[in-house]
């Protein structure tokens, strides 16, 4: 009898699909309570089995946005159509494999974990030589524990990047078919640290120029030093907020293509590098003046909250982004000693809400576009909203450009700017970018991020180096 008449029996996790249940299924659980980080060690305790059933019984996985092994899911299509006993085999709870096993039409029998058996590693082989026989099955993997199954099949498929496994695989038998992927680079890791966003953190800066302390080291060092303090703990809670928010991403035109949504990075390698940047974060801190470190943890409470609940929350959730820019301007000021200036505060919190109200108006506009009449997923808004949302952005980008116009009017500006009557010049200027952005928001054309957009549009770096050239000539 050939290999191909065999029955084939297929892991689920690294090898169906590009990710662990278990972890994303934690996650999901950590997102519904952070509470249950403590409770899970005891569950843990008792067994992977009950643990595995204990959080498969609080949450759901969207099965259909998982991201599938699609060279290796055409190659089970093919077998399928020629008539070939397919299996799935897999240490995941069994909730969540038959789930998998109805939504892709395919498999003819599932092994998962129920009860108190975790159909892993020993026991998952003892189960298929139960049902097929030793040597009656072919097996498909992707990993050490597969090692243990594979000698007792009659051939291999080997799924993953691991050359270290293909030679492991062929050393114990027959290798059927390599289904390689594509193995995660320092790029992809960058990418999910998001480090394009670290632009944002330049507002630290803010304080020290305004100030016009530009030339003092010290001040240029803590600064710096604030920086990359801001940067590795906004990129920490990047991780987290991509890591929980998993399911909405997979169903977003663009986020889907994101390193943990897209299974290009294992998501325990993103659990794992969060405590690793937070620890260098601690130690920029230990160089910098208190004050920075208790900004800096406010900061990160307020985004940890943002990402398990606050961004849920109607209208709190572009509050609570405008105040997360606002920290960037406070801890830039406590890393140098800078008292902010009243209307530098009032200022950035107009602006950014203005911005953060255009982000989600962005998502609502990318939903009237599908002709989807529903919310947006993970947000309170829905598409009715739009028209609001719009006047209230309008309303706030424009009470930014008034804060300035009073602040060029006010004694305060008198003894900062030898020319101060050349600011009025930056009004008309910021008039211009905020109608022009929610402009081209209103025609479908703005990316998710409006901070990202206006680093990549070339109007707006003219506007921002016009708007720099009109402050230096005031001085």
């Amino acid at each position: 009898m050939s290999n191909s008449s065999l029955p084939l029996v297929v892991d689920l996790d690294g090898t169906l699909i590009k990710t662990d249940l278990l972890i994303e299924s934690f996650l999901n659980l950590l997102k519904k309570n952070p509470l249950y980080a403590f409770v899970v060690f005891i569950w843990l305790m008792r067994g992977k089995a009950v643990l595995k059933h204990e959080i498969a019984s609080r949450v759901e996985i969207d099965v259909t946005v998982l991201p599938y092994n699609k060279s290796l899911l055409k190659y089970l299509r093919e077998q399928k159509e020629k008539g070939r006993h397919l299996a799935l085999a897999t240490a995941s709870h069994q909730k969540f494999a038959f789930q998998i096993a109805e939504y892709l039409g395919l498999f003819d029998k599932v092994f998962a974990t129920h009860g108190g058996v975790n159909v892993a590693s020993s026991q998952k082989a003892r189960l298929l030589n139960e049902a097929y026989g030793r040597g009656g099955y072919v097996y498909a993997g992707n990993a050490e524990p597969d090692l243990k199954v594979w000698p007792d099949a009659a051939a291999a498929i080997v799924a993953g990047s691991s050359q270290k496994l293909l030679r492991q695989a062929e050393e114990i038998g027959e290798v059927e078919r390599h289904f390689p992927l594509p193995k995660p680079g320092i790029k992809h890791y960058l990418k999910a640290c998001r480090i394009h966003q670290w632009m944002k953190n330049s507002l630290v800066f803010v304080p020290m120029l305004a100030a016009h302390e530009i030339v003092a080291p010290s001040m240029i060092l803590n600064t710096l030093l604030a920086f990359f303090a801001f940067s590795l703990c906004a990129s920490s809670v990047y991780l987290l907020n991509d890591l929980l928010d998993l399911a909405a991403d997979r169903h977003h035109k663009t986020k889907c293509n994101r390193p943990f949504a897209a299974g290009t990075i294992p998501a325990i390698h993103g659990v794992i590098m969060i405590p690793i940047l937070l620890f260098v974060v601690l130690i920029l801190c230990a160089m910098l003046p208190a004050w920075f470190t208790l900004a800096l943890l406010v900061y990160y409470i307020a985004t940890t909250a943002y990402s398990f609940q606050l961004k849920q929350m109607i209208m709190l959730d572009v509050v609570v982004l405008a105040g997360l820019y606002t920290m960037r301007l406070i801890a830039g000021a406590t890393a140098t000693g800078i008292a902010l200036s009243s209307w530098l505060m009032a200022f950035s919190m107009f602006i950014f809400l203005s911005l953060a109200l255009l982000k989600r108006y962005t998502e609502l506009v990318g939903l009237k576009a599908k002709g989807t009449n529903a919310k947006v997923k993970g947000r309170g808004y829905d598409v009715e909203d739009i028209s609001l949302l719009s006047s209230l952005g309008g309303a706030s980008g424009y009470i930014s450009v008034l804060v300035m116009a009073l602040y060029v009017n006010s004694e305060a500006v008198r003894p900062m700017y030898s020319h101060p009557e050349l600011l009025w010049g930056v009004c008309p200027v910021l008039l211009y970018w905020i109608s022009r952005v929610w402009i081209i928001a209103h025609r479908g054309n703005m990316h998710d991020d409006p901070i990202v957009f206006a680093i990549k549009d070339s109007t707006s770096r003219v506007t921002a180096i016009l708007i720099g050239a009109i402050m230096v000539l005031a001085v």
